[in-house]
């Protein structure tokens, strides 16, 4: 079923509390205030030199005929619908993550060359999901990933709950889509995630270059079963209900592994 945002005046404020949306509190007043942030009020926000303008989807700007992607790669401009939480999150997506949006950007338009318009094909099919519900996971400890291979779900967030506090695995969550459906309180998350490994002085920023570096060179993404399964809502204090142990055994979107399912070895930061 197409997930439907509420209407902004009907948000629950505890929303913007909770992660993953208190990650963008310096956004808070296009998030949460009364009024929508105007198309000119994004693009004040983009660094000096970017790469991209947000511009309003409107007739006259589809009138071109250009791919949505193609019209980012062409000339800079991405469509965006005014009033509505979808391309607002995407806009933010933009903002603090342009090396990210512009490597996917970059390998869609190549596909769409490849595949014409009508026609997605496998690579395309990883981007979108990627771009859509993507987290980005730092590694810290070989035994966790151990863990998320065999969708020890129980083990990977209250066994070792404090390995989400002491750094030892660090996400960040990248997908627009993935951040409107956190507007509604209770929502079972799970993002499509990369997974890579650092040592313990890596941060995240590498984590992101790594991965904006390699889905532009094409290493990565060729494929949507590359992308691993991460039921957000099992981080601690990131649900509402994962106070509990029994959460980690009936909540729904903590899945088996699949018979013969296997995941690629995490990116090295």
């Amino acid at each position: 079923m197409r997930y439907v945002a509420p209407p902004r005046g009907t948000v629950d404020r505890d929303v913007f509390e909770r992660m993953p949306l208190a990650a963008w509190r310096e956004h808070a007043g296009w998030l949460e205030g009364a009024e929508w942030p105007s198309i000119e009020a994004l693009n004040a926000g983009l660094p000096t030199g970017a790469a991209v303008r947000f511009a309003a989807q409107t007739p006259a700007l589809l009138a071109d005929g250009l791919h949505y992607e193609q019209r980012i790669a062409e000339r800079g401009v991405v469509a965006t619908r005014e009033r509505n939480w979808h391309d607002l999150f995407n806009a933010l997506a933009w903002l603090r993550y342009p090396s990210l949006k512009r490597a996917l950007n970059r390998r869609q338009v190549g596909e769409i060359a490849h595949m014409g318009t009508k026609q997605r094909s496998r690579p395309q099919c990883a981007l979108t999901h990627f771009d859509e519900a993507g987290a980005v996971v730092v590694l810290r400890d070989p035994a966790l990933l151990a863990l998320w291979d065999a969708h020890d779900w129980h083990g990977l967030f209250w066994r070792e709950r404090q390995a989400w506090a002491d750094g030892r695995i660090e996400v960040a969550v990248f997908g627009h889509a993935l951040l409107e459906h956190a507007l509604t309180p209770g929502r079972l998350l799970v993002a499509k995630a990369l997974a890579v490994q650092l040592p313990a002085e890596g941060g995240m920023e590498r984590a992101l270059a790594c991965c904006a570096r390699a889905i532009a060179e094409g290493c990565l993404l060729g494929d949507p079963q590359e992308l691993r399964p991460l039921p957000l809502s099992g981080i601690p204090h990131w649900h509402a209900d994962n106070g509990a142990e029994a959460f980690y055994h009936d909540a729904l979107c903590f899945r088996p592994l699949r018979s013969g399912r296997r995941y690629p070895a995490p990116l090295a930061g």
